[in-house]
């Protein structure tokens, strides 16, 4: 499989295609008119009922790429709809450290309660309400991967990772190991910059980064599970070294445009509920 190399869209450059980490609070307005701004801020809501499970993530990095939406069509499950912004459709990939995994009232173990991961996500919709889709997710902790699979049917893979941290210069080098999926391999080094204010409604950065619905299920898309936590803490991200092929083992073609990036500012504590029926 070839590798695919890619550079980061220069951040003093705007078009239509795609604006720098530094536009927070400007207003695009270009999300899909097929969903009112006012879906996207429901989805932010706490659901009702008690979440199951209780993550704490940390070191993560948003890379996300624009596309044709008739690039990517053929790739989503029925039932499922790619979820717009000026007319571009979006695909994300995010390493990240996940610490204090717990089921709800019972305490975080050591060893069992970390992990690495990865996630190869589409944006997407289904009766108006917007998420995300993952063609793929990669994990280093066997328990976790296996209660996903059971519990909500999400195609998570066993990987072999290593992260290294200098400051604010972070580094994620991954490869899957699993024998039931496609050989994929992510090399990716960055630096975390300024802080950046919250994502404001209505801007590309809220579009992508604030997402609190998941479709998983067998079929694909055939349930949705909610999450809850604050909304993202960012801080604007330089892309020093981008290696990867999980786009085309995830069936997504390889991206034409540059790619767009964000970094996690500080850990986020998030709560996440079991999935229902669509």
């Amino acid at each position: 499989m070839e590798e695919l190399l890619v550079k980061q869209a220069p951040l003093d450059r705007r078009d239509d295609t795609w604006p720098d980490s530094r536009t927070s609070g400007q207003k695009l307005n270009g999300c899909d008119a097929s969903l009112p701004l006012t879906a996207r801020l429901d989805a932010r809501r706490r659901p009702s009922g008690c979440p199951v499970l209780h993550q704490r993530w940390q070191g993560l990095l948003f890379l996300h790429w624009a596309f044709d939406p008739a690039e990517l069509g053929s790739v989503l499950p029925a039932g499922l709809h790619l979820d717009t912004f000026e007319g571009r459709a979006w695909v994300g990939v995010t390493p990240f450290h996940v610490s204090r995994m717990r089921p709800t009232l019972l305490p975080a173990m050591p060893w069992l309660s970390e992990a690495n991961e990865i996630n190869l996500r589409v944006y997407v919709h289904r009766d108006g309400i917007p998420g995300i889709w993952f063609p793929s997710l990669e994990i280093t902790n066997r328990l976790a991967l296996w209660g996903a699979r059971l519990v909500y049917r999400l195609p998570y893979f066993h990987a072999q990772m290593d992260i290294e941290q200098n400051g604010d210069a972070l580094s994620f080098k991954r490869e899957r190991l699993a024998t039931d999926g496609p050989r994929a391999m992510l090399d990716v080094q960055w630096h975390r910059a300024e802080s950046l204010p919250p994502a404001t409604p209505g801007t590309l950065e809220f579009f992508l980064i604030e997402r609190y619905v998941l479709y998983c299920g067998e079929p694909a898309g055939s349930m949705r599970a909610r999450i809850h936590h604050r909304p993202w803490p960012l801080r604007s991200a330089h892309v020093l070294r981008l290696a990867s092929t999980l786009l085309e083992a995830g069936g997504i073609p390889v991206p034409a445009a540059p790619v767009l990036a964000h970094a996690q500012a500080e850990p986020l504590d998030v709560e996440i509920w079991l999935p229902t029926d669509v």
